[in-house]
């Protein structure tokens, strides 16, 4: 094939769908490579890191013209996909359950589009999910924005003028983020509390040195692909019952939770902020998806009753150097699975194709 990485246009990205290494392995299955022009500047790569790693360097409409495969990051524009050929693929996060009228443009300009964001939780795809790679570095990042923003230090320490009491964490999702920002937090110092409604996660939280909220019933919640299929209002209620107190005691919350490719639920409502204690910090990572704090703006910082609620939705952006690496590899692995010299395969009786073809052949799957 002939592979295709733009620069991205969305607001505040600063990752790229490929990095100049990425050559070495596509060209070696016979693919050639071509990117736009300015593309991995906001990561650290320029044009001549690409054209010296084999990479072909030219303007965004020439790219487009010649590409067979198009790599993105962020979702594409209504005027990035009016812009793409038919039978062209397209490899990319889509969120395909937030953006039905995306899908549908697609579907119209006959652009067989691949969800990154959608990739089953099964062993084999390990190397491609995005979301794991992704959200990951996110987890670190929003422990390291939230200590910026409070106005104290994450460690206990004994002075001569006295002993400073270590900050107290509280993380809301114990997923691949949460994990690792329980992981940063404890390492500055911090004690740490987190609540999730998988109760498969407390063995995970508690060895990394952090406390699990552990409610009742909690062992009857059903887990799919390492989703939450159905919990009862009662079960909520009682963990929400159960965190209060943790959360009136916090001086960082982290929100981590998502529900896959939907919107993310609310965990804090108006009334809970207005019971916390002023100068503490709520980092909501899932701002994009309407945010797990009702009070959160994306992309914004508000302060409410004292509270600073920080609505930080692309934190991998942030560090979009190790951040678009990571990513490279995901994509890079992806087509070799799913790929031949001559193109992709679009089999759905691989799983994989399967979960990640949202369109194909002028529909939406």
């Amino acid at each position: 094939m002939i592979i295709g990485v733009l620069k991205e246009t969305a607001e505040g990205e600063r990752r790229v769908g490929m990095v100049p290494v990425a050559a070495t392995a596509l060209s070696a299955l016979g693919h050639t490579l071509i990117i736009e022009q300015g593309a991995g500047e906001g990561a650290g790569y320029d044009d001549a890191a690409y054209a010296s790693a084999g990479w072909t360097v030219t303007d965004r409409s020439s790219v487009i013209a010649q590409a067979s495969c198009i790599i993105k990051v962020s979702a594409p524009s209504t005027a990035e996909v009016s812009s793409l050929r038919s039978t062209q693929a397209l490899v990319s996060y889509i969120y395909p359950k937030r953006n039905a009228a995306l899908l549908a443009q697609l579907a119209l300009a006959g652009v067989n589009t691949f969800s990154m964001d959608a990739m089953p939780r099964i062993t084999r795809a390990q190397t491609m999910d995005v979301l794991s790679s992704q959200n990951n570095l996110a987890g670190y990042k929003a422990v390291i924005v939230g200590a910026e923003a409070l106005g104290k230090i994450f460690p206990m320490q004994m002075t001569a003028a006295g002993t400073i009491t270590p900050a107290r964490v509280l993380i809301y999702g114990a997923g691949v983020a949460g994990l690792q920002a329980i992981a940063t937090a404890r390492r500055l110092g911090a004690v740490v509390e987190v609540t999730d409604i998988r109760p498969d996660t407390k063995e995970q939280v508690e060895s990394l040195g952090a406390k699990f909220i552990m409610v009742e019933g909690l062992d009857q919640v059903r887990v799919e692909g390492g989703y939450v299929a159905e919990v009862s209002a009662d079960l909520l209620a009682r963990q929400t019952e159960a965190v209060n107190k943790s959360l009136t005691n916090a001086d960082l919350v982290i929100l981590t939770a998502l529900v896959q490719g939907g919107s993310a639920p609310v965990l804090i409502t108006e009334e809970q902020v207005g019971r916390m204690k002023r100068g503490a910090v709520i980092v909501d990572m899932a701002t994009e998806a309407g945010g797990n704090c009702a009070l959160s703006v994306h992309a914004q910082t508000v302060t409410r009753n004292g509270v600073k609620i920080m609505g930080c939705g692309n934190l991998a952006s942030t560090v979009p150097q190790h951040a678009s690496e990571l990513y490279s590899k995901n994509i890079v692995n992806f087509i070799k699975s799913v790929a031949t010299t001559e193109g992709f395969t679009y089999d759905t009786s691989d799983e994989v194709v399967a979960a990640t073809l949202v369109v194909h052949n002028g529909a939406v799957r």
